[in-house]
């Protein structure tokens, strides 16, 4: 559940997270419940719907995830946290990079991950080299501003397996595994993601912050 703005859930330290996109919301309030950050109310952007998205203009992930954070922290004087990720495929020459979530023209996540499947369809199975990237930031309503990156390492497998996960998970095989990302349960796939790795260093932050 997302806590609203002024409900009785909403008192004490909160923190926005600047996606609309569910399935991230559910991740992120998982990492970072584990992360040691439980008294925190994680807020997604449906509960400021006149807050409008931010275009990630960025040609890096952490510029993406600087520019939503801080438009976020701007548009509703809260600490505001954003991520920017994405599938770097070798064999693509880094792409599609920080433009994974529109790699097929905005058509969704299955024909995004089919045409990365296509584009490396005669690729040999060792050089199919492959991370998922991700640069997590937070910024404060002072400007304050905070940002880690987390990366995971692996290859393309030839045919999407498993239903967990989303995104180009069904695709992603981490080194050191023969099953794909969406073949892992939560809390597996939290304890190696990329995503796991940046919010775990994040929370670190902000208790550092915080502490002094």
């Amino acid at each position: 559940m997302i806590d609203a703005p002024g409900g009785a859930a909403a008192q004490g330290r909160r923190l926005i997270l600047a996606t609309r996109n569910v399935h991230k919301i559910v991740e992120l309030r998982r990492i970072l419940g584990v992360a040691g950050l439980g008294d925190l109310r994680l807020v997604g952007l449906d509960a400021y719907p006149d807050v409008p998205d931010v275009a990630e203009t960025g040609a890096t992930f952490e510029a993406n995830a600087l520019l939503k954070a801080h438009a976020v922290a701007a548009a509703t004087g809260e600490l505001a946290v954003a991520d920017d990720s994405g599938l770097a495929v070798d064999a693509l020459n880094g792409m599609p990079g920080v433009l994974s979530a529109r790699w097929a023209g905005g058509l969704g996540d299955e024909a995004n991950l089919r045409l990365v499947l296509a584009q490396v369809g005669d690729v040999p199975d060792e050089r199919r080299s492959a991370s998922f990237e991700c640069a997590a930031a937070a910024v404060f309503p002072d400007g304050r501003e905070l940002v880690v990156r987390g990366r995971l390492v692996g290859k393309l497998s030839r045919q999407p397996r498993g239903t967990n996960g989303f995104g180009y998970d069904p695709i992603f095989v981490p080194e050191g595994s023969d099953r794909t990302t969406a073949e892992f349960d939560a809390d597996e796939k939290d304890a190696i993601s990329h995503r796991g790795v940046a919010f775990r260093a994040l929370a670190d932050e902000l208790r550092r912050v915080w502490s002094q």
